[in-house]
């Protein structure tokens, strides 16, 4: 089905809770919060996706995405944890998750249209004006949504 091996079933069924998990997290905080039980079903669900495309992919710039979201998230992670730097790394982990979740939604968004529907894609070329559309939307939406988290952190004085 869809022509997916059993490893990739592996990949794509592992990473798939971090998308609704990130959409949550965003709609319910502003921002993926790491430190919450769903920031651990992202992170789990993340690092399977980005281990398992080394296995998967057939494109070389997969596994520079999936080693720079590796990254990202553990850097967006990881920067919390550093002492002193309680509001410097408020930015660094927001900037980072949410480049971590842009990172995801680009293969993803880009492997569903060269795949469904089942046996007549909407999208059979890489440069499609459709998938390269939906790329540019996704580069937007990150552009426009850590401008608000930033905004956001900015007014906000806690740590």
């Amino acid at each position: 089905m869809f022509g997916i091996s059993p490893l990739g079933w592996l990949h794509t069924l592992g990473s798939l809770p971090a998308i609704p998990v990130a959409l949550y997290m965003f709609a319910r905080y502003g921002r993926i919060v790491p430190r919450s039980p769903a920031g651990v079903v992202y992170f789990v669900s993340m690092v399977i996706g980005a281990v398992t495309v080394f296995l998967v992919a057939h494109q070389p710039v997969s596994g520079v995405i999936g080693a720079v979201t590796l990254l990202v998230l553990i850097a967006g992670y990881g920067v919390g944890r550093i002492p002193g730097l309680p509001r410097a790394a408020r930015y660094v982990e927001t900037v980072c998750l949410s480049l971590s979740a842009f990172l995801l939604m680009v293969p993803a968004v880009s492997e569903t249209l060269r795949r469904v529907p089942d046996g007549h894609p909407l999208v059979t070329q890489m440069g499609a004006p459709l998938l390269v559309g939906a790329q540019l939307t996704l580069l937007a939406l990150l552009v426009v949504g850590l401008t608000a988290q930033i905004i956001h952190l900015r007014r906000t004085k806690t740590v």
